[in-house]
């Protein structure tokens, strides 16, 4: 049975059934890009469009269902990140960044969804004006390259081109010939509608971490060691997938020095000297080429970067392996640790979690029970 959002999709209903739904209609528009008025106003408009576009009606139904819950949630966070700066002049700088955390936390936390669905959506609703805007950024071939390895491009056009046509503005003939531009460009860089290969791992790696890199050049690989970078939620269970490998190796643990030397995880001037001298253990193993296991959360893109670029510099081959267990699990397991949290900080963490990318390492694994 494929998975659904909802069955009963009537706007009356979302409304009763979805608080994030029944704001949308508080949350007012720049009237020179969205003169049909508020979000909910316009997020029927783009369901609309979408709905009765032949593409979508020719899709199977799980991509339909993933494509219009992005679409009902695609602006989802213009609640918290409007501004009226005067004049009729409203701005929603972040939205969609910041939208992909609340979906992911939405998808995960209150509705269960399957892990491959709910980040389809999650990266959809972050990416949904990236064609519009593409040509605009700094590396522009590279960025679609990138955004190819999380999401169908071909999906991505035809939500953006609901979210141009499911408004009233003066420049929707731009908007829609920005679409088609993003098409052709897809389409010369082979990641129209799939992910753009690589010709290894490690050629995806050094195209994505080595300034003006070609994308279909092939390092030489001369690895001294490999690194296994831990990721996931407190009380996923990375400790129980360490002891499920059954190897003697080595462990780098932030808990463990944090324990042993008795530091409070709030204290955070001990927290950066437990992340120094944990680090000081990993250049050890790095200079004498051992392979190593680096075990704590790492739930940030921008946390993993810093210790990645580090193991590199080593040249270390690093794999991440990212472990996520359902909500009511992931809540029974904390309450049952000897050290656990509390719910509160555990959801304010669910809200900053940002699922590890292949652009981040020479391999990504994910350990997910559904």
């Amino acid at each position: 049975m494929s998975w659904h959002l909802t069955t009963n999709k009537e706007w009356n209903t979302l409304e009763e059934a979805f608080s994030w739904i029944a704001e949308m209609k508080n949350v007012d528009q720049h009237k020179l890009h969205h003169a049909e008025g508020n979000v909910a106003i316009h997020t029927q408009m783009v369901l609309d469009k979408l709905t009765h576009h032949p593409v979508y009606i020719s899709l199977d139904e799980e991509t339909r269902e993933i494509l219009w819950t992005a679409a009902l949630m695609h602006d989802i966070e213009k609640r918290s990140t409007s501004l009226n700066e005067g004049n009729g002049m409203i701005t929603a700088k972040g939205h969609a960044r910041k939208g992909e955390y609340t979906v992911r936390t939405i998808l995960y936390r209150d509705i269960q969804t399957p892990f491959h669905i709910r980040e389809q959506i999650a990266s959809l609703v972050r990416f949904h004006g990236l064609p519009l805007w593409l040509m605009e950024k700094q590396n522009p071939t590279q960025k679609i390259h990138e955004v190819s390895l999380r999401v169908n491009t071909a999906h991505l056009r035809l939500l953006a081109e609901a979210d141009a046509g499911g408004r009233i503005c003066e420049d929707q003939e731009w908007l829609l010939e920005a679409l088609e531009l993003f098409e052709l460009f897809c389409k010369e860089q082979d990641c129209w509608g799939k992910a753009r290969a690589f010709a290894s791992n490690s050629a995806r790696f050094h195209y994505f971490h080595t300034p003006d890199s070609y994308v279909d050049y092939v390092p030489f690989e001369d690895y001294k060691s490999e690194v296994t970078l831990l990721s996931g939620l407190p009380g996923m269970g990375k400790d129980h997938y360490i002891q499920s490998l059954q190897q003697d190796i080595p462990i780098v643990s932030l808990d463990d020095i944090r324990r042993k030397h008795k530091i409070s995880p709030t204290d955070k001037s001990g927290n950066g000297w437990v992340i120094q001298t944990a680090k000081e253990d990993a250049r050890s193993h790095l200079r004498k080429g051992h392979n190593f296991i680096w075990n704590a959360t790492n739930i940030t893109q921008q946390m993993r970067s810093q210790l990645i670029n580090l193991f590199v510099s080593y040249k270390a081959k690093v794999k991440i392996v990212y472990i996520e267990k359902p909500y009511p699990t992931w809540r029974s397991q904390n309450k049952n640790r000897e050290y656990p949290l509390s719910n509160d900080v555990l959801d304010k963490l669910l809200g900053k979690l940002e699922i590890p990318q292949l652009t981040e390492a020479h391999e990504v694994e994910y350990r997910i029970e559904e």
